[in-house]
């Protein structure tokens, strides 16, 4: 990490700040976004959290290829996907839970909250415990085992999934979910993102 300094970055872009660190990408507003950037930055505002643009989202706007691409999942579960909101904040949030990231963890708690989980699940997805719910229980199970795994889920995990009355396409399905977390929790790793979510959210994710 670098210090802070009085200096801007040479091409005029924010770099922003968490106590007295600086972190690795500078970040944007719709209106100073590379102009690639801006209408997906506009696009993002309805998936946020806040109901506004944070700063995981200025910062990926810094380069429109990785804005895309974290857009172009969001679109694509938004569009084709099948499983219910609940168990996809599920999904995301016991992605985040193995992250590392504890941004990722205050932002997929938020979402979480947002579709119905009480503050007692949210620590359960989040911790790795079970939520009494056999079959949400088993497909949070195959998420957080590749997420964990790198992508690998043994035979009985997905079995018992597939036991719990989870189809092949949502099973499938749910690789979407763990993906767009991956891909934002490693940004955020990354790009050394402050969090910037209210004191609430951000506390979700002190265990990151």
């Amino acid at each position: 990490p670098l210090p802070v300094t009085s200096r801007c970055p040479s091409n005029g872009a924010a770099r922003l700040t968490e106590g007295d660190i600086v972190t690795r990408i500078p970040g944007h507003t719709i209106a100073d976004a590379p102009g690639a950037s801006r209408p997906l930055l506009e696009g993002v505002v309805p998936f946020s959290p806040t109901g506004k643009l944070l700063h995981l989202h200025a910062q990926m706007a810094h380069s429109p290829a990785v804005l895309a691409a974290y857009t172009s999942i969001r679109q694509a579960t938004a569009a084709h996907g099948t499983l219910e909101p609940r168990v996809r904040a599920a999904l995301m949030l016991a992605t985040a839970g193995v992250s590392h990231s504890a941004y990722a963890v205050a932002v997929t708690s938020q979402l979480a909250v947002r579709s119905g989980w009480i503050p007692t699940q949210v620590s359960c997805l989040r911790d790795g415990q079970s939520l009494g719910d056999e079959k949400v229980d088993s497909l949070v199970c195959v998420v957080r085992e590749a997420a964990a795994r790198a992508g690998r889920v043994s035979d009985l995990t997905w079995q018992q999934a597939a036991a719990c009355g989870w189809s092949s396409q949502e099973l499938a399905e749910a690789f979407a979910y763990l993906a767009l977390t991956v891909f934002t929790a490693y940004f955020l790793n990354y790009a050394q993102t402050p969090v910037d979510l209210p004191s609430g959210a951000a506390a979700a994710g002190e265990r990151g």
